[in-house]
């Protein structure tokens, strides 16, 4: 099968732009009960993009010639070339903040209706722990953060059981609790809404 040319550079263009996007946005991804941050989603992106850009190339074009005009063959190389540093540095920051921050995944159960599920993701920098909650739907995916928390010490509430999820119809509500000595600085709740 040959591909034209045009068909070749926005389909390795178009994968390469959604591995950058994954990189610099707040996604994750469940798979099977494990959490997998967007970090590591854009990491497969990108290198998907750039085995399926290798092989449209091989495929679909001539060995000495790209078959798109000399600017738009450019401009098109230009554009992966940038798509492909922002998606690489994107996913370089998350996996070094998750590093540097000691991230930790967690996927509470029980799920609610319709397989809603909460995820949590709590870090600890220096004496500050934060918390953000995720609604994950049947897709695995999710989009970005329902709500954060901030607490005292770098306590980290959803690890130590310090919390409530309640599912009603229309959702979750996750409710985090500090100690006495360690109190929840700011936020302490996330509604979790799947979208039904």
């Amino acid at each position: 099968m040959r591909l034209s040319p045009a068909v070749s550079t926005a389909a390795g263009i178009g994968s390469l732009a959604l591995a950058a996007v994954a990189s610099w946005s707040s996604l994750l991804l469940v798979v099977q009960g494990w959490v997998v941050p967007g970090w590591g989603v854009s990491a497969a992106l990108l290198v998907m993009s750039l085995v399926l850009r290798w092989a449209l190339t091989r495929v679909g074009r001539p060995a000495d010639a790209s078959g798109l005009p000399r600017k738009r063959a450019t401009g098109a190389r230009l554009g992966s070339s940038l798509l492909i540093v922002a998606a690489v540095l994107g996913t370089a920051w998350g996996a070094v903040d998750d590093l540097i921050s000691e991230a930790e995944y967690h996927v509470l159960r029980p799920a609610g209706p319709g397989g809603c599920t909460a995820v949590v993701r709590e870090t600890s920098f220096l004496v500050i722990g934060k918390g953000e909650a995720y609604a994950v739907g049947r897709t695995g995916l999710a989009l970005g953060e329902s709500g954060s928390w901030t607490v005292d010490d770098g306590y980290r509430p959803v690890d130590s059981g310090t919390y409530e999820l309640d599912w009603g119809q229309d959702g979750g509500l996750l409710r985090i609790s500090g100690t006495s000595t360690d109190p929840v600085v700011h936020g302490g709740s996330a509604d979790i809404d799947c979208g039904w």
